[in-house]
């Protein structure tokens, strides 16, 4: 239980940091969340919970496939608001956006033979 509870602390600070540190620098803050700190602590959760270096390089294959579809959110959501459409309806229709993108990718990834 203490392992769980230290896993969800050193996650949730992180994200807290930096959109604390956005407050102040939004560069920095975005050079931070732009590194894959949520991909990196789950190959590393991964690792440690199994020690199975395969489990880690599929779900490091896996995310590299679907970080690409994932950029459609940075795309629209900036669109959305400078269209003025209201911050929480933006997001939504980013991520309804990002979500199609990553319908796509995997129904191509599929007729590739790809499967996540």
């Amino acid at each position: 239980m203490t392992y769980y509870i230290i896993k969800i602390a050193v996650t949730t600070i992180l994200v807290v940091l930096i959109s604390e540190i956005a407050r102040r620098s939004s560069f920095l803050a975005a050079l931070l969340a732009s590194i894959p700190l949520v991909s990196v602590l789950a190959m590393i959760w991964l690792y440690v919970d199994t020690k199975e270096v395969e489990k880690v390089s599929v779900l490091a294959s896996s995310v590299f496939w679907l970080v690409l579809p994932s950029l459609a959110l940075f795309i629209t959501l900036p669109l959305f608001l400078r269209q003025g459409i209201n911050f929480y309806l933006s997001m939504g229709l980013a991520i309804f956006v990002t979500m199609g993108c990553y319908a796509v990718m995997v129904f191509v990834l599929n007729q590739f033979g790809v499967k996540l």
